[in-house]
């Protein structure tokens, strides 16, 4: 099964960075996001990437170009420039690389990329959240219920600390908990290629119209994911992302 990640958008909250890259390449523990999503879905045996590339696409493709070459010991041969690895990547990925433009939106995108997927289950996610999500749970709840669509339901980590106060009393204090209520779009989508009807072209904004109308018409199934999940959307969230790493206690890290 394919996986879509949706690599295109300018990311303008974390503009310290995109500036110079695109959002899926800035680092986390001295490797791109995109590298992290793309090994917990390796974990679970699925690896086949479709990069729906726009904004400074070419950085991305350079660094998988280059990908083989930088993870390996390499012995250079000066006469002639010839190269010999004297190690072995274990990254056993294949991963398309696909220009869907630089202004398409994120149902775009993905109406782009419906020659790659035709007639064939596949997935979606996002290029800057990372989640312990089990992925083979996820498929195997996509196809027990025979719909067009499953999006993973998440409880984001809070902004802030909270507080339980008892008059003026601090009886209880939670630095950055789980929010206990309400569900958003965790991205982590399963999708069945009818899904495709809902899209019209590179203005399609997948989280408006589509999803909506396959949510009215009862085909938008909600797999629950209670474990971590973090979106990189600004500097803070990087920051946090980066000292999670770095402290060992990442727990997306699930390979």
């Amino acid at each position: 099964m394919k996986l879509v990640i949706l690599c295109g958008g300018r990311g303008t909250r974390l503009k310290e960075e995109t500036e110079y890259r695109p959002k899926p390449m800035v680092e986390i523990g001295g490797k791109p996001i995109l590298w992290h999503i793309m090994k917990i879905y390796s974990a679970y045996g699925f690896n086949e990437f479709l990069l729906a590339l726009g904004y400074k696409g070419d950085i991305i493709k350079q660094y998988f170009l280059n990908y083989y070459i930088m993870q390996n010991d390499l012995v250079l041969k000066l006469a002639n420039g010839e190269a010999i690895s004297t190690s072995d990547s274990k990254d056993d990925l294949i991963v398309h690389m696909i220009d869907t433009g630089d202004k398409s939106m994120t149902g775009g995108r993905l109406f782009r990329l419906k020659q790659h997927v035709e007639g064939e289950t596949f997935m979606l996610t996002y290029g800057d959240g990372v989640a312990n999500i089990n992925i083979r749970d996820l498929v195997e709840f996509h196809r027990s219920h025979g719909k067009l669509a499953t999006v993973t339901a998440v409880h984001p980590i809070a902004r802030f600390g909270e507080m339980k106060l008892a008059s003026d009393t601090v009886c209880e204090f939670k630095e950055k908990p789980q929010t206990g209520e309400g569900w958003i779009n965790g991205g982590f989508f399963v999708f069945e290629p009818g899904v495709f009807k809902y899209l019209e072209g590179d203005h399609t904004v997948l989280e408006q119209e589509p999803l909506e109308n396959l949510a009215r018409e009862g085909q938008l199934m909600a797999y629950r994911h209670k474990g971590f999940w973090y979106c990189m959307d600004t500097i803070r969230d990087m920051e946090v992302l980066e000292g999670l790493w770095s402290k060992g206690n990442a727990p997306w890290k699930v390979w």
